[in-house]
């Protein structure tokens, strides 16, 4: 079953209020049947994380999504999630979820969370090599002369950026700006937890033929047993960029196992859309949807060794 809702729709689960529609993933609450009690009785005080088959690019929501996409998201965190247990809890409690929504939802314990996207970067690409060809550095961090798209960068760098609002962009911001809001200490924390997160996951990665060229994760405050704690979903095509070791070229594009496609024909003459205008972009084709599909379900495949079960 392909769950692609609208912003301000959702599937009726048993034991579950919907509260948040956001891009790709909707958040429901215990609600007050029997059900609900039993799950609050059983967990405390957590939140129902459900990932759609939504497909967001340049600030807009797409038709239609992309089948299974939800599923990839979901399955791959938890996969991830287990690497790294050692490095970091998580939040997720529980895998046993409505039927309605079997292999695209979590359990999740509620987070005090930190008001910071935390971003690790080993390549320069985005809105760092943006950053970078104005001025050499990213978040005020110097990096060498000669860097082009694609580049190893010497040592993996922590670029936080500022949580934007649906519709909005994510804006790069130093890390004495995350100091200045969260504290010296949380935000050394969210630092330190960040790369080596990424440190872990970059090897694991590159042992499969993929290089994590960078990743964005969200930290909050369990409020249970006080520690910073992973949360959302973690290095997934959505979050990071994964690309083919063996395709690696630094000077140009890289080719990546996320929505490549989609961005690739949005801004195509193909699409005939104006990606400056106000109009929302038009349908993606067959065609489109069916090769980002398959993107996504060979990332999972090539960084967990195993197809994904459907």
């Amino acid at each position: 079953m392909t769950l692609d809702l609208g912003a301000d729709s959702a599937v009726d689960l048993p034991g579950w209020a919907h509260t948040y529609s956001g891009k790709v993933r909707d958040l429901y609450v215990p609600d007050d049947s029997p059900a609900g009690r039993a799950v609050t009785e059983a967990f405390g005080d957590v939140v129902l994380v459900v990932a759609s088959d939504r497909v967001s690019a340049y600030d807009h929501v797409l038709s239609p999504g992309i089948p299974d996409k939800g599923i990839v998201l979901t399955q791959l965190s938890l996969w991830w999630f287990e690497q790294l247990a050692d490095l970091v809890p998580n939040h997720v409690v529980s895998t046993d979820v409505p039927a309605e929504v079997n292999g695209r939802a979590m359990v999740c314990r509620r987070l005090e969370m930190f008001p910071v996207e935390c971003v690790a970067r080993g390549y320069l690409t985005g809105s760092g090599l943006a950053e970078y060809r104005v001025s050499g550095e990213v978040t005020g961090i110097p990096l060498p002369s000669g860097l082009v798209d694609g580049s190893r960068l010497p040592e993996p760098i922590f670029t936080p950026a500022t949580k934007a609002e649906l519709g909005e962009h994510d804006e790069n911001v130093p890390f004495s700006a995350v100091a200045a809001q969260v504290g010296e200490d949380a935000a050394a924390t969210l630092r330190d937890l960040t790369l080596a997160v990424y440190a872990r996951a970059e090897a694991i990665a590159r042992e499969r033929g993929v290089i994590l060229a960078d990743t964005k994760l969200e930290f909050g405050t369990d409020p249970v047993t006080g520690a910073v704690t992973l949360g959302d979903e973690v290095l997934t095509p959505d979050s990071s960029r994964f690309w083919p070791a063996d395709g690696w070229q630094p000077g140009r594009a890289q080719p990546s196992f996320d929505k490549q496609f989609v961005r690739d024909w949005l801004t195509s003459a193909a699409s005939g859309w104006d990606r400056e205008g106000e109009t929302p972009p038009p349908p993606l084709p067959a065609d489109v949807v069916e090769r980002t599909r398959a993107r996504y379900l060979e990332a999972f495949e090539r960084l967990t060794g195993s197809p994904l079960a459907l």
